[in-house]
C-alpha cells in the first residue's frame, strides 16, 4: 500500500510537472471554473463546448505523439450536399440513423487529420395512426438537430484549430475524429463522438449523445431515477468501490482516490458526467483521459450493476 501511494504521488507530480507549468495549470483551472459557470447559465451544449475548449488547452500544454507522413496529399473538404452519404448504420431503430455529414482529410510531412463528422437523421414516421407517435417523431427530429449543431460546433472548432496549428513550421500534429454507435435498444439510441489530438503525446476525449426513443428527447442522467433519490452518491460510491477493487487486483491500475492530494481525487460524478446505457440496460459512466486517473489509463468506463440502482431507477 505504501508503494502504491508513493507511485500515485510520483505519477501525479510527473503529470503536473511535465504537462503544464504553474501558470498553465492556473489557466486550465480558470477555464474549468468558467466552463462550470457557463454550464449553469447555458445548459448542456455549453458544457460540451467548454470541455472541448479545456481539452484544447491541455493539448497545447503538452499532450501528444505524432507520426510523420509521406508526400503532400490534400483531399478537399466535401460540402454538406456532397458528403451527405450513408455510413455505418445497420438497422438501429425505425426512426434514427447516422450519416456522414462532412469528411475532412489532410496530410503532409508534419500534419495529418482525418475528421469524419456524423449527423443524426430521423426517418419519416410511417405510423400515422396516433397523435402521440407524430409528436414523438417531431421531438426526435428537434433533438437530432440540436445534437447535430453541437457536433458541428465541436468539429468546426477542431478543424479551425488544426488549420491554425499547421501554419507552425515546427513539430508534428495529428487529429482524428470519428463516431461509433453504441448499444442501441428499442428504447434508446446512443452515438459516441471520439476525438483524438496529438503533438508529442496523444490525448483522447469523447462525447455521448443518447436519445430516448419513447419521448424523442435527449436522455439526461436524472431522467433514469426516481425524483428525490440520491443517485449521484449511489453511483459515485459504486465507482469508488470498483476503483479500489481494480487497484487491489492490478498494481498497474491507478486512480486518483484517497491520496494525500485531495484536489486531484475523484469525489463524485455530477449530472453532466458522461454516460450511456448498454444492452443490459445498465448505466455506464464514462470519463475522459486524466479525469480520474493518469492519462496512460485511457478513458475509463464503469458499468453500474442494475442491482445497485434497483431501488431508485424509474
Amino acid at each position: 500500500m505504501e508503494n502504491r501511494e508513493k507511485q500515485l504521488q510520483e505519477l501525479k507530480k510527473e503529470y503536473q510537472d511535465i504537462h503544464m507549468s504553474e501558470e498553465q495549470l492556473l489557466q486550465m483551472k480558470q477555464k474549468i471554473s468558467q466552463a462550470k459557470q457557463e454550464n449553469s447559465q447555458q445548459g448542456s451544449n455549453a458544457a460540451h463546448s467548454s470541455v472541448s475548449h479545456r481539452r484544447s488547452i491541455t493539448r497545447r500544454c503538452g499532450i501528444a505523439a505524432a507520426a510523420a507522413a509521406a508526400a503532400l496529399v490534400i483531399l478537399p473538404n466535401t460540402s454538406a450536399s456532397v458528403a451527405y452519404a450513408m455510413s455505418q448504420v445497420p438497422v438501429l431503430s425505425r426512426l434514427v440513423e447516422v450519416v456522414t455529414f462532412r469528411d475532412y482529410h489532410y496530410e503532409d510531412d508534419r500534419n495529418s487529420a482525418d475528421i469524419q463528422v456524423p449527423e443524426v437523421t430521423v426517418a419519416p414516421d410511417t405510423d400515422t395512426d396516433t397523435q402521440k407517435s407524430s409528436a414523438v417523431s417531431e421531438q426526435t427530429k428537434k433533438t437530432a438537430e440540436e445534437i447535430n449543431t453541437e457536433i458541428q460546433t465541436i468539429t468546426d472548432r477542431l478543424i479551425a484549430e488544426f488549420e491554425e496549428s499547421k501554419k507552425n513550421e515546427e513539430g508534428y500534429q495529428n487529429m482524428t475524429v470519428k463516431s461509433e454507435i453504441l448499444a442501441t435498444t428499442d428504447q434508446y439510441f446512443t452515438l459516441k463522438l471520439i476525438c483524438f489530438q496529438s503533438a508529442g503525446s496523444g490525448a483522447e476525449w469523447n462525447y455521448y449523445y443518447t436519445i430516448d426513443l419513447s419521448t424523442g428527447k435527449r436522455l439526461q442522467l436524472a431522467d433514469l431515477f426516481q425524483e428525490g433519490s440520491d443517485y449521484l452518491t449511489t453511483i459515485s460510491d459504486n465507482i469508488k468501490q470498483q476503483m479500489k477493487e481494480q487497484m487491489a487486483a492490478d498494481e498497474n491500475k491507478i486512480y486518483w482516490l484517497d491520496s494525500d492530494m485531495p484536489e486531484w481525487d475523484f469525489t463524485s460524478i455530477t449530472d453532466n458526467t458522461s454516460f450511456y446505457l448498454n444492452q443490459n440496460n445498465e448505466v455506464v459512466v464514462c470519463f475522459n483521459e486524466g479525469d480520474v486517473a493518469p492519462m496512460s489509463m485511457g478513458c475509463p468506463e464503469f458499468v453500474i450493476p442494475n442491482e445497485v440502482l434497483a431501488g431508485i431507477r424509474k
